[in-house]
């Protein structure tokens, strides 16, 4: 760089301890182009100095948080130079030229889990449902709420259930047990009448539209309803009204689903906490039903509704599934457009549904599959689905290591064999031992960004959860994370994409502990659909959290223990849901245990 664009000074720093360290500090000058000879480049550094000053002090404190050690001099020389190098760089938050970032607006990259080179996905549509009798319709309202979408979509299409009947045992649900469960921030009572009354005639008129016409359904509140409150569980936002539906919304609209409820969420999609209190399990009414798709989770299995939408960025769909004892599908990334959903992690969220039945899901993937222009991450995609076809000879991977430690039981260890009596093939595979949890980098980074503004204008501090684990300090601290470990994440979560690539050369599908944390990471930043599923029940002696423990605040303790439901989780290869279906179809049958309610509902 020719020293008529920058002049550079040797200066000697005197230390408190006597020493002497030599320091080169860069004086940048602010030049005016026009006087610049002609083709001179422009250079960095040369602008006039901007933002607060700094100190070599400033930075040897700034080290600690980026585990990242300076010498003496290179301290001083960052710090004269900071605000001429560095702080303009911050212009589009600070001013004074400031930007504003619309919620809609997504980066300029984004993630494609399909590697160079390799293809993914069935080369075919294809969806056949169950052909199983159908069973004469219950006298009990009870039993017709408990039943799945495959039995009650057939009773209605036979015109032996109406869906305002259906709609209004629905309704009655709620008004008795969501005082107790806390999972319905905004009831839509007008709405599903006037939606089943409409499924009804067209039924009637033999303008049939498929499995969930007629079916009532919830959706986690952070789906956008045109007219009706969308909250994202959080006080900031809970008098936010959108003028739009979102694209899942508009889908199950299409498909003629009836829109009961908007459920809870944690606040700002972090577990099961919400401005309307805790929303509790039906299982065990002295824990929280998990979180964030908390009232999906606590709805669905207490039969207040057919199916539910939720969500999930790092387990908000497998957690509350496994709590409340559900089917969770979490489909692959990019399959199901996110548009009017509310964002926490561009590159990570997931729609998907919670049901009582694997074979439900199935039904309400298939409606809402397929990519809308305003998700630029969604894309087309096949869905191949038989649910009677043959799972014999499908490879199944496990992590023998994984079976034989928490959070795996007795039900996870069972669960592989029964996958040997359904005629698919165990298999051991293994993943390297590396710092998986350091993509959560990423996940902190997005978020922080999400909410920039709620985090500026100190919106965060109306959230009625303050702890070190929830969003508003780690959306604060995120604001001190590196730039450069960003990128280098984002490089490390390619690498851990290819690993998952070669596991899934080896196997078709993984079963794997729902909770593990390491593969809750990675499959959340890999993209890679999973089904969670009840495979049995466990006892516990203490009720659960999300949360960090806190001694000041004791969980309740059981004695004797209490009998909850317990879940397994299949992990598929991308866009290959129609295989993870029938295969959780054949484990759901061996098993026998989806129909059992949760006791007093």
């Amino acid at each position: 760089m020719s020293k008529s664009r920058r002049s550079f000074v040797v200066t000697s720093v005197a230390t408190s301890l006597g020493l002497l360290a030599a320091s080169v500090t860069s004086h940048s000058q602010s030049q005016n182009p026009a006087e610049l000879p002609p083709g001179t480049p422009p250079a960095f550094g040369t602008g006039p100095g901007v933002g607060p000053d700094v100190s070599a002090t400033t930075f040897a404190e700034a080290e600690k948080l980026v585990q990242f050690e300076l010498s003496g001099a290179n301290r001083a020389q960052a710090a004269s130079s900071w605000r001429q190098n560095m702080a303009s760089l911050y212009e589009r938050r600070t001013g004074p030229r400031k930007v504003a970032l619309e919620p809609g607006l997504s980066p300029a990259t984004r993630w494609n889990p399909i590697l160079p080179g390799l293809t993914a996905g069935p080369q075919r549509n294809q969806f056949v449902r169950s052909k199983a009798e159908l069973a004469a319709l219950p006298a009990n309202d009870d039993d017709i709420a408990f039943s799945p979408v495959s039995l009650l979509s057939r009773w209605i299409e036979q015109r032996k259930l109406t869906s305002e009947r259906l709609t209004n045992i629905y309704l009655d649900r709620i008004a008795r047990f969501d005082p107790k469960l806390r999972c319905v921030i905004t009831l839509t009572r007008d709405l599903a009448l006037a939606q089943a009354k409409q499924a009804d005639r067209e039924i009637a008129e033999g303008k049939y539209r498929g499995p969930l016409h007629g079916i009532p359904w919830g959706g986690k509140d952070l789906l956008d309803t045109a007219g009706i409150p969308t909250t994202y569980g959080a006080e900031p936002f809970r008098n936010r009204i959108p003028g739009d539906d979102a694209a899942v919304v508009k889908r199950l609209h299409a498909a003629g689903a009836v829109l009961i409820a908007k459920l809870s969420l944690g606040a700002l999609a972090l577990n099961d906490i919400w401005f309307g209190g805790q929303t509790m399990n039906p299982w065990l009414l002295e824990e929280g039903s998990s979180g964030s798709s908390a009232g999906p989770g606590a709805a669905t299995a207490a039969g207040l509704v057919a199916f539910s939408m939720g969500s999930e960025t790092g387990g908000s769909i497998i957690g509350p599934s496994m709590r409340c004892g559900l089917t969770g599908l979490r489909p692959t990334y990019g399959r199901v457009p996110r548009t009017g959903a509310m964002t926490l992690c561009w590159s990570l969220d997931k729609l998907g549904p919670m049901t009582r039945s694997v074979e439900d899901a199935l039904f309400v993937l298939q409606a809402i599959s397929g990519p809308d222009a305003g998700d630029v991450a969604s894309v087309p995609s096949k869905l191949d689905f038989d649910a009677g076809a043959s799972v014999r000879g499908l490879r199944v991977g496990y992590f023998p290591k994984w079976m034989n430690e928490s959070p795996a039981t007795e039900v996870d260890r069972a669960a592989l064999e029964t996958v040997k009596k359904t005629g698919m093939i165990p298999v051991e595979v293994s993943i390297p031992d590396w710092p998986y949890d350091s993509l959560q980098l990423i996940l902190f980074a997005e978020g922080a960004a999400a909410f920039e503004e709620l985090t500026l204008s100190g919106g965060l501090e109306q959230l009625k959860i303050q702890v070190p684990d929830a969003w508003p300090n780690i959306f604060r601290q995120s604001r001190f994370l590196s730039a450069v470990d960003f990128v280098q994440a984002d490089r490390f979560r390619r690498k851990v994409a290819q690993e998952m690539a070669r596991v899934f050369s080896e196997v078709d599908l993984l079963l794997v502990p729902s909770l593990r944390d390491e593969m809750l990471t990675i499959t959340n930043f890999t993209g890679h659909p999973s089904l969670t599923l009840r495979a049995g029940f466990v006892e516990v002696s203490e009720a659960r959290s999300d949360w960090a423990p806190d001694p000041n605040h004791p969980l309740p303790k059981f004695s004797p223990p209490r009998r909850v439901p317990h879940g397994v989780t299949l992990i598929g290869r991308l866009f290959e849901e129609g295989t993870l279906g029938r295969a959780g179809i054949a484990l759901e049958q061996a098993f026998g245990v989806a129909a059992e309610r949760p006791p007093g509902f």
